[in-house]
């Protein structure tokens, strides 16, 4: 509790509206308590139903540094699981993806189903009960072809995000996507300075010239209509149909907003990429939608295909941009697209991201930073992380404490 004594200290000393304290970013024991604090307490998007096709499709990964696995069960239902042997704690499945109509330890070969029953436990004797093994659970939620977990006890209220998102996500199809390509980057720099740097375009004008080619690099914070061309794109949306206001709450914002006059997509040149469109509604002329949610990811769906960034924290300086390019699942690459034109335009904006990142980082390193103000023009999304990530901390450094209270309360 000492030292979560000191890392409320840091959060309470941030001004108002700034940067947070140089030890937020650099201590390693404020990275192991960001994993229990932020990321075992939230509503992580681990990808897209797609990605589990078929009964015994999983997928293992680690949020917060916790092994987990998702996987689709005979009755076609996703669930996941802390990836977890309940015998001696061995791993189950290594990290990544596969498919098995069973989970066998490789240790000592405890196996279960696909809905976590232990249904084979050798030489435990008569008086060892299987139903009192099961594979302990996370929550799992799936929206409109995307796929949600959350390690948490009681997770956050999913339904306000759902009622709000759904409708918008509805048009782009995809639960009849395929993943046409995967990129990772390694960052060397802490993972809030990833999502700071990911909630801005403060940078955009001097650092992207090839982002700044199609997309609003001076839109005001989640793209509120501003502007005649802004106006002209909301009253065409409500022609087709397509909700574009923008919906958000304290872990999740969405709204779809227009791109630069003359632009379709976000590409290289602002045309699509790919032919066989995944929303055809107004000719694949519909902007971008944007959805993300605190504190990992954010992702853009055009009329032709759809990217998803999340930031995967690894340690106190190092951590993992994940890409996913989605596309209808009848595209033929080569025929309907070119694969490095689809995927140009991000990962040479993943990459130079990635050298500020890093570039910050080594500048957050020196004895003289302080935390600095954000612009509240530029900068409002970093700030609403920010704050967003201030008050999920003190929350569970408050709930740690009153837990302790009542146990030496219970035990005077």
């Amino acid at each position: 509790m000492a030292e979560y004594g000191r890392i409320k200290a840091a959060l309470e000393a941030r001004p108002p509206r700034h940067s947070l304290p140089q030890y937020l970013y650099n201590d390693d024991a404020v990275f192991t308590f960001d994993q229990k604090a932020i990321f075992h307490r939230s509503w992580i998007l681990i990808g897209f139903e797609v990605e589990f096709p078929t009964a015994g499709s999983y997928q293992s990964l680690k949020i917060g540094g916790a092994p987990i696995l998702v996987i689709r069960g005979k009755d076609g239902v996703l669930r996941g699981f802390h990836n977890t042997c309940r015998h001696r704690g061995a791993e189950l499945c290594p990290e990544g993806k596969g498919k098995s109509a069973r989970l066998v330890c490789p240790y000592h070969q405890w196996t279960y189903d696909t809905a976590g029953k232990l249904i084979f436990a050798g030489r435990m004797g008569d008086d060892f009960n299987a139903a009192d093994h099961g594979l302990a659970p996370v929550h799992v939620q799936t929206l409109e072809g995307t796929v949600y977990v959350c390690l948490a006890e009681d997770a956050p209220d999913f339904e306000p995000y759902a009622k709000a998102v759904a409708p918008m996500l509805a048009a782009h199809n995809l639960k009849d996507a395929k993943i046409a390509h995967e990129a990772t980057l390694m960052e060397k720099a802490n993972w809030k300075l990833v999502m700071e740097n990911a909630r801005e375009c403060y940078h955009c004008a001097g650092r992207h010239p090839e982002l700044a080619v199609t997309f609003p690099i001076y839109a005001k914070g989640n793209f509120e209509t501003v502007s005649d061309h802004e106006a002209n794109f909301d009253a065409r949306m409500a022609e087709l149909g397509l909700p574009s206001a923008p919906v958000e709450a304290d872990w999740w914002q969405a709204a779809r907003f227009p791109l630069n006059e003359g632009m379709v997509s976000m590409t290289m040149d602002g045309q699509p990429a790919v032919a066989k469109l995944m929303c055809p509604i107004g000719d694949g002329d519909i902007g971008s939608l944007r959805w993300a949610l605190e504190p990992h990811s954010f992702c853009h769906s055009s009329g032709d295909f759809t990217f998803m960034f999340t930031c995967i924290p690894i340690s106190t300086k190092e951590t993992l941009v994940l890409g996913k390019w989605l596309v209808h699942k009848d595209a033929v690459e080569g025929v309907d697209y070119d694969l490095d034109n689809l995927v140009k335009l991000w990962d040479v904006t993943n990459m130079e991201d990635r050298d500020l990142c890093e570039l910050n980082q080594r500048g957050v390193d020196s004895p003289a930073y302080r935390p600095g103000p954000y612009s509240e023009v530029a900068e409002s999304l970093v700030l609403r992380f920010t704050d967003y990530y201030v008050t999920k901390a003190l929350d569970y450094i408050d709930a740690v404490e009153g837990e302790r209270q009542l146990a030496a309360m219970a035990a005077d």
